[in-house]
């Protein structure tokens, strides 16, 4: 298996690339922009990109749906709750961005439950709101790996403050979610470094 971290975007969003060694299928998780950066990680690979996956809709995690579905072909995915935040710009992106905001069409609507498969590499769909109303992570079939966006940091959690954010809905989805996966469980976060589900359990002053 073939995985990679970029810090991309202006407010450096941490980029996911996996990618299957034997089909050389491959996703990207989380695009927020550097797409050039992207598309040449994918080259030096040898990787085909398959699916786009947005953890949830904030300008910071998809800037860079569209170039990368322009240049690729991959479809992109996002939970039903979030795709209208791809091609509606929000006041906060606006501000952040000067209004260079690039829009886009979600291709596939996610589901709790919902298996994404890319070669022998199938990423579990999970329900995680709270951040925003269709937050998701990402769990890794056979492998201790969950990718949660602005679910979960090191030793922090995702804003509830913007709109259709919800504290004690992110706290929930948290521990019922993410703590019962297994405290040997790899997160990797949408912004900083990779923590456990141990650690967070353990040290995390949300909790």
């Amino acid at each position: 298996m073939i995985h990679q971290a970029l810090e991309v975007g202006l407010l450096q969003v941490n980029c996911y690339i996996i990618g299957d060694g034997q089909t050389r299928e491959a996703v990207v998780i989380d695009p927020g922009g550097d797409e050039d950066e992207i598309l040449h990680t994918l080259r030096f690979h040898n990787l085909t990109l398959k699916y786009i996956i947005d953890t949830h809709g904030h300008f910071d995690h998809v800037d860079a749906n569209q170039p990368l579905k322009e240049a690729t072909g991959a479809q992109i995915a996002i939970h039903t709750a979030d795709a209208h935040m791809l091609n509606k710009p929000s006041m906060e992106a606006l501000f952040f961005t000067g209004n260079r905001v690039r829009t886009s069409e979600a291709d596939i609507l996610l589901q709790e439950g919902d298996v994404i498969s890319f070669g022998a590499i199938n990423l579990k769909v999970l329900h995680t709101p709270g951040h925003t109303p269709g937050g998701i992570s990402l769990v890794m079939e056979g492998q201790p790996v969950v990718y949660v966006g602005d679910t979960l940091f090191y030793g922090s959690i995702g804003r509830t403050d913007f709109p259709g954010g919800d504290f004690n809905t992110l706290i929930t989805g948290v521990r019922q979610k993410i703590f019962t996966l297994g405290d040997h469980y790899t997160v990797y976060p949408g912004h900083g470094p990779a923590t456990s589900v141990g650690q967070e359990k353990k040290y995390n002053p949300f909790f």
